[in-house]
């Protein structure tokens, strides 16, 4: 049990490395802080497998120690990942701190149940090749890791393969996406550690050089196809940073006439073709804003060779309210929206039967109105602009149908967020290399403008271009390099979704079942 803690603290740690000690020298290992670690994620859950085929409990097919070490592995993983979220409820919410406290372990023990599921029914079918045992765990842990990222609108954040945005196994990325990485790292984890166990050299030999076979796959094909897209030309732009402080933020005697000054100033004084400030910039309604400064703002960009896209909320008492991105650009007689889809639950919308729990926290505007889910891009210059706000960018199935459209085909995508939210955690390096992820996914630039950190332009081969150090109150002005094409994986889960790998998944499970059942005959 302590093993499973220690591994799933480690997989945790591999998605964004979380330590800064100058005596030691991390760097020569890899591990620097804020990066994922993709070796350390395939140690983590090597761990786990060979706890699972490691000694007597696959021979006796007992699921339940099975199920708990994959449920303690996933809890340690999972709270180590979005351990952030008690920032948000204790210190800005207002939720006593032990009720936070056990929210976050609540919710992390809740998701980890879908691994002690897989654990537990692994050792039930427990294959005698070591081959197939090899693809049925992928295809369970597979399971586990869709349905908690689809499942009562999904929290997929933290899932295995985004610790290999960088790393032997990136290559797989524009064809399989995030949960294709999960399902390989997932094989490979179980093939080690069978070959580690294995008592002779001809299944050590014959499963190493499966997993050399696997790594080499996207390295060839790389070296045969370079690239997937092509460019649609460059696009200079200015994010802004406001780093205005949580606890401040909605505030209208410090936070709010900060942020107006300082968002107005910087979109005033912009000299790229397009600026962005991030979520909730203009903290306020449109209404409640002083007397001509929206007007001031429009005028701005109603003439000239600049844009700007610009997180405010939107909306009144009688329809409701949207958080949304407002564009402002030449030869618009209305400005340009984008409303976000897809919700943070207890921040955005209240869950059925959990008014009380957001009764108990400070959260302003919490029950938004849902955006429309195709949403037309923001044009500009050429290039397709395509915004998605705070953690929409995590859910790669609901951006891909926007390349089934050549008219909604985004060029660039910009997220705006703000993750003051969880003070100063590994929650902003995380969503960086979520936002990496896509990249590699659609072969399309991701544009971050956040409210104190991590701003940033990333390419369309996942490369951190620029950066606005965390925490700081700055401009960035850059450049990106809008891109055209679609990915194979762009184009299948535009058309099928996640479906192919439910199918597949759920298809080697039925089989093992199948061949379990015959066996026992």
């Amino acid at each position: 049990m302590a093993i499973a803690l220690l591994a799933g603290g480690a997989q945790a740690a591999s998605l964004a490395w979380p330590l800064v000690l100058p005596t030691f020298p991390f760097h020569l290992l890899g591990l620097r802080y804020g990066q994922p670690v993709w070796w350390l994620q395939w140690l983590a859950l090597g761990l786990l497998a060979w706890l699972l085929v490691g000694g007597r409990r696959q021979e006796a097919g007992n699921w339940r120690p099975a199920a708990l070490l994959g449920w303690l592995f996933g809890t340690a993983w999972l709270t180590g990942t979005f351990g952030w979220t008690f920032v948000a409820m204790h210190t800005y919410g207002g939720l006593p701190f032990m009720l936070a406290a056990l929210a976050v372990l609540a919710l992390a023990g809740l998701l980890a149940m879908f691994y002690a599921a897989a654990c537990g029914l692994f050792v039930v079918l427990a294959p005698v090749n070591r081959a197939w045992a090899a693809i049925v765990f992928a295809a369970l842990w597979l399971l586990a890791e869709l349905a908690r990222g689809t499942w009562l609108t999904g929290f997929g954040w933290g899932a295995t393969g985004y610790a290999h945005v960088d790393g032997p196994l990136a290559g797989f990325a524009p064809w399989l996406g995030v949960f294709g990485l999960c399902a390989i790292t997932a094989w490979l984890a179980m093939t080690l550690a069978q070959a580690g166990l294995a008592r002779s050299w001809r299944p050590r030999a014959a499963s190493l050089i499966a997993v050399l076979v696997v790594l080499a796959l996207p390295l060839g094909y790389r070296l045969l196809v370079p690239d997937l897209s092509t460019s649609t030309g460059r696009l200079g732009l200015t994010l802004l940073q406001g780093n205005i402080p949580q606890d401040e933020k909605f505030e209208v005697g410090s936070g709010v006439p900060l942020a107006l000054q300082w968002y107005a100033e910087q979109l005033q004084n912009s000299r790229t073709s397009l600026v962005i400030a991030p979520e909730t910039a203009i903290p306020v309604l449109p209404q409640q804003l002083p007397p001509a400064y929206w007007d001031a703002l429009q005028q701005r960009f109603a003439t000239g060779p600049q844009a700007a896209l610009i997180g405010t909320p939107l909306g009144n008492y009688q329809q409701g309210y949207t958080n949304s991105v407002v564009g402002l650009k030449p030869g618009l007689a209305l400005p340009w929206q984008y409303d976000k889809q897809h919700l943070v639950p207890f921040g955005e919308f209240i869950p059925p039967f959990f008014k009380w729990f957001t009764a108990m926290m400070n959260i302003p505007l919490g029950d938004f109105n849902r955006g429309a889910f195709m949403q037309a891009p923001f044009d500009w210059q050429g290039q397709r602009l395509a915004p998605n706000i705070c953690y929409e960018d995590l859910f790669g199935e609901e951006l891909a149908p926007q390349f089934s459209n050549p008219a909604h085909t985004p060029t660039i995508f910009v997220n705006v967020s703000n993750l003051a939210w969880f003070g100063r955690s590994m929650a902003m390096d995380q969503h960086l290399q979520i936002a990496r992820m896509r990249t590699l996914e659609f072969a399309r630039p991701f544009v971050l403008a956040t409210n104190t950190g991590l701003s940033a332009i990333v390419d369309h081969q996942g490369r951190v271009v620029s950066t606005i150090a965390r925490d700081t109150r700055a401009v960035l002005v850059g450049e990106v390099e809008g891109r055209a094409g679609v990915t194979p994986y762009a184009g299948w889960v535009a058309r099928f979704g996640l479906w192919p790998f439910w199918l597949l998944a759920l298809g080697i499970v039925w089989l093992a079942l199948r061949r379990h059942r015959l066996r026992k005959l």
